[in-house]
């Protein structure tokens, strides 16, 4: 939260711009952070090294795109960090290159290793001072609950998450600073350390921290081309995306992770990745048995027609962030061609129909951290600028929208009998907002936050 924030930067000299504004002061060779770029804001092109290397000639930079599967460097970063064009792609990730083979500073999914692995870890202060201010932030938007599946992705180490439990979360449990609950997800790799931490600690460490399960990934991400599909990517014929993680890897340590009581989660995003991760699921039922395990699909962005079912048949839980549905109205139709876009985008009306529990969230920061805007969205699928919706009969009712990120984003990580409604026995968490009635409520779809209660304490303002 303080970073260099590009969200929002709809040009290359904006862009530029704000980094330089973010040099200023800083000692030779401090890193500048920052990200939340989105290229489509700006017509679509890439950025590059010859973007900021003039104006960063004596720190190292890293900016992360908006989605976190991609982020550009200076040849500052990328000449400490020995990335040349000699450099081989490592598994699950990529080096994006000029024709003769040269980084152009873009690296995605889990080549972004090469240079975050170089980035110092901010002090356990700095950690602990974030949290307390993005639970500030939160607790303004109405959210007193947050998933946390972690700072990992494929190519980052698997200490980070348990690092922030053990010097944030519990730090900030045991003396008495937390502001909302807290339910932490732990890498895959990690999943017997989380069983013998449940052996001691059980579930719930208190009325504010709970330990989740275990999260991996499929592929990456729509906007950075490496979500994986089955048909190639129409502005890169040659691409069908990145499956990061191998797909035996995956199966055997879930199949290890739900056989030990744990419950999965799996990021995917394309078609195929999708299908590969039902696919995994079945496995899992067919080999551990049937339980209620509330097997969790992070994001279930683009689906096949033919695949929705397959969510309510086998009980998996659709995971699913409608604000990402802004951010891709405008550029899905480019990647995946109109029909295809059309058929397979944010199909949030289908799953309900077909009897699929959909939980709804944010993803911040790759999002924003307002669930209001989230059911509008989820509501009007009305992008900016647009006079139609885009995919008009996958919108959802105010009530069916409600529901997704109350109590069915509580039943998705196991808390349904402690959240998710006003009921005898549960947490008096609740929001008191601006409308007054809900049908002025769902007349407009719009609303501040007047006060958040967690508890049955006023905690904001």
């Amino acid at each position: 939260m303080a970073q260099v924030e590009l969200h929002g930067v709809k040009s290359k000299d904006e862009f530029a711009s704000k980094v330089k504004e973010a040099t200023k002061g800083k000692e030779k060779d401090s890193w500048v952070l920052g990200g939340g770029w989105n290229n489509d804001l700006w017509g679509g092109d890439l950025p590059t090294v010859s973007w900021i290397d003039d104006i960063t000639p004596n720190n190292p930079v890293w900016l992360s795109r908006m989605d976190g599967h991609m982020g550009l460097t200076n040849s500052v970063a990328l000449r400490n960090a020995g990335v040349s064009k000699y450099t081989q792609d490592p598994v699950g990730g990529s080096i994006i290159r000029t024709a003769d083979g040269e980084p152009t500073g873009l690296l995605v999914d889990s080549a972004m290793k090469l240079v975050v692995n170089c980035i110092p870890e901010i002090s356990i202060i700095e950690r602990r001072n974030a949290m307390l201010r993005a639970s500030r932030f939160a607790l303004s938007r109405g959210v007193t609950t947050v998933v946390d599946l972690g700072r990992f992705y494929p190519g980052v180490s698997i200490e980070l998450s348990w690092e922030d439990f053990k010097d944030v979360y519990s730090w900030a449990d045991s003396t008495g600073n937390m502001l909302i609950r807290i339910c932490l997800f732990f890498p895959m790799a990690t999943w017997s350390r989380l069983v013998d931490t449940l052996k001691h600690t059980g579930r719930a460490l208190s009325q504010w921290l709970f330990l989740g399960g275990v999260k991996a990934f499929a592929d990456g991400s729509l906007g950075s081309n490496s979500a994986l599909f089955y048909e190639p990517y129409v502005d890169e014929p040659t691409n069908y995306g990145l499956q990061v993680t191998n797909s035996d890897w995956l199966l055997n340590n879930s199949i290890l992770a739900d056989k030990s009581g744990l419950q999965v989660a799996i990021h995917a995003i394309g078609d195929k990745a999708n299908d590969l991760i039902l696919d995994l699921n079945e496995a899992l039922i067919a080999t551990n048995g049937f339980r209620d395990r509330r097997f969790r699909i992070e994001h279930a962005q683009h689906l096949l027609p033919e695949s929705v079912s397959r969510f309510g048949k086998q009980g998996v839980i659709a995971s699913v962030q409608p604000e990402h549905l802004m951010d891709d109205a405008n550029s899905a139709a480019n990647k995946l061609g109109q029909d295809r876009a059309y058929a397979e985008s944010y199909l949030f009306h289908s799953l309900l129909s077909s009897n699929a529990r959909l939980a709804f969230g944010s993803d911040w920061p790759v999002a924003d951290i307002d669930p209001l805007a989230g059911i509008n969205v989820a509501v009007k699928r009305m992008p900016p600028g647009w006079e139609k919706p885009w995919i008009p009969f996958e919108r959802v009712t105010l009530n069916e929208a409600l529901i997704a990120h109350t109590i069915s984003a509580a039943y998705a990580c196991f808390l349904d009998h402690e959240l998710g409604s006003l009921s005898s026995g549960k947490f008096a968490d609740f929001v008191v907002l601006s409308s007054d009635s809900w049908v002025d409520f769902e007349e407009h779809v719009s609303a501040s936050v007047l006060a958040t209660y967690v508890g049955g304490v006023k905690a904001y303002p």
